[in-house]
């Protein structure tokens, strides 16, 4: 029997492919394979068999057919199906019931419908002489897609890009895009990671964004929430329970296990991640969200490693990588060398909080400590932090870390120590 046949008899049967030879480009999620088909890979080691469930439809009722997985060890399974591929939908069936695929590409239906195969290979790009962001000179403007424009969509978005790059807007730092339940949200309850939300548009809609920024002359970062998920359509659990820990306490939501027993997969679930953005939307960097509130005791920090690895798929290109971290910890701009995570700013919040009490006149919550005067905005600008580890009355306890004092300090901790000026329309202008 040849092998065409051989295969179409494994589908048929409801058997998936056993792997074939090529290579995927990330751990898990549904991959259209360059020549035709499909590769599928999840991470499920508490559930004793996988099936992929595909349909032509969203209801996942036309068409409807089972294959079954292979287990490759170490909780993971995979198959190829040589009929199936862009456009069409699928859940993987687990022993507890069908779910959405954690490494969805796209959710048409929100968190709790089926995942749709993206092939990512079908938009064509035009920003080959595009060089990336780097970190000097920079003006951000944070972006809302979904109140950007009255359409508050991608497309909408991109008319309005030749006028960002005339005001002097260099950086525009997209709010978290991660799917996530209901018609409206900032974004930072995410819990499909790989899937930009359905409610700005398709994955291709945020490729021709980011295209026509480049050709406008502005980057694009996204901001990312690798601290939690949100509440709402997370499956995680379904698949694994090594996802999160209980070891730490996170204000957030459940911590997540970058440290713990069955981390690896995580890691890697999480660094895939960070490295998708970079590589198929030619995103420009990552703002990483509430890096204090990621736990880790690995000889690599996660952080790290997901900045190393996100600067690796830049393939050339610049790339830039912001951290906010509330207790402002200096260590997150250290070189990877001199035991720190390699980034290349983190927010200034004493800059934000007393710009905003020199703006309200209102000094109360955090800002209760700042005064909003000249010799802060002075002191702020020289020395970039204002609490080094001083006394702070609203947290009852010492903030910050000193700026100074390891190699670089003054002029270096300046230029990569974000300068965040909130307007109170709601858009954040940082100026670096």
């Amino acid at each position: 029997m040849n092998k065409g046949r051989q295969d179409k008899g494994r589908e048929s049967a409801g058997i998936a492919n056993r792997r074939l030879p090529f290579a995927r480009r990330f751990a898990i999620g549904a991959e259209v394979i360059t020549g035709g088909g499909t590769d599928f890979r999840v991470w499920a080691p508490k559930s004793s068999s996988v099936a992929v469930e595909i349909g032509s439809d969203r209801n996942l009722t036309e068409g409807l057919r089972k294959i079954e997985l292979e287990p490759e060890g170490e909780g993971y399974f995979r198959g190829y199906v040589g009929d199936c591929g862009e456009g069409m939908f699928y859940k993987y069936k687990l022993d507890g019931g069908s779910f959405p695929d954690p490494g969805s590409r796209f959710q048409p239906e929100g968190p709790h419908g089926p995942s749709q195969i993206v092939d990512p290979s079908r938009y064509e790009w035009h920003d080959e002489g595009w060089g990336g962001v780097r970190r000097e000179g920079q003006v951000l403007y944070e972006m809302h897609v979904g109140t950007f424009t009255r359409e508050g969509t991608w497309k909408a978005a991109m008319k309005e890009l030749p006028e960002l790059a005339r005001l002097g807007i260099t950086v525009l730092e997209v709010m978290p895009v991660a799917e996530f339940s209901g018609r409206f949200g900032w974004g930072y309850d995410g819990v499909d990671l790989f899937a930009p939300t359905r409610l700005y548009g398709t994955p291709d809609d945020l490729r021709e964004f980011v295209d026509r920024a480049h050709a406008a002359g502005l980057g694009v970062i996204l901001d990312v929430v690798y601290n939690h998920l949100g509440p709402e359509g997370n499956y995680l659990k379904q698949f694994s329970d090594h996802y999160f820990t209980s070891r730490y306490s996170n204000e957030w939501g459940e911590p997540i296990n970058f440290d713990g027993d069955h981390s690896g997969p995580v890691r890697e679930f999480f660094c895939a991640n960070a490295v998708y953005w970079i590589e198929e939307f030619h995103l420009d960097g990552l703002r990483l969200d509430a890096t204090q509130q990621i736990f880790d005791g690995s000889a690599e920090h996660i952080l790290a490693e997901l900045t190393r690895k996100a600067r690796e798929a830049g393939k050339g290109r610049s790339t830039y990588l912001i951290g906010e971290n509330e207790p402002q910890e200096v260590r997150l701009v250290r070189p990877i060398d001199k035991d720190g995570y390699g980034m290349d700013a983190v927010w200034n919040d004493d800059f934000h909080h007393t710009a905003m009490v020199a703006l309200t006149g209102r000094s109360e919550a955090y800002c209760s400590d700042f005064k909003g005067s000249p010799q802060e905005f002075i002191s702020a600008a020289k020395w970039g932090y204002l609490y080094q580890g001083q006394w702070y009355s609203w947290q009852k306890k010492g903030r910050g870390t000193p700026a100074f004092g390891y190699p670089g300090a003054s002029l270096w901790t300046i230029s990569r120590i974000m300068i965040r000026l909130q307007i109170p329309s709601g858009v954040c202008v940082c100026i670096s």
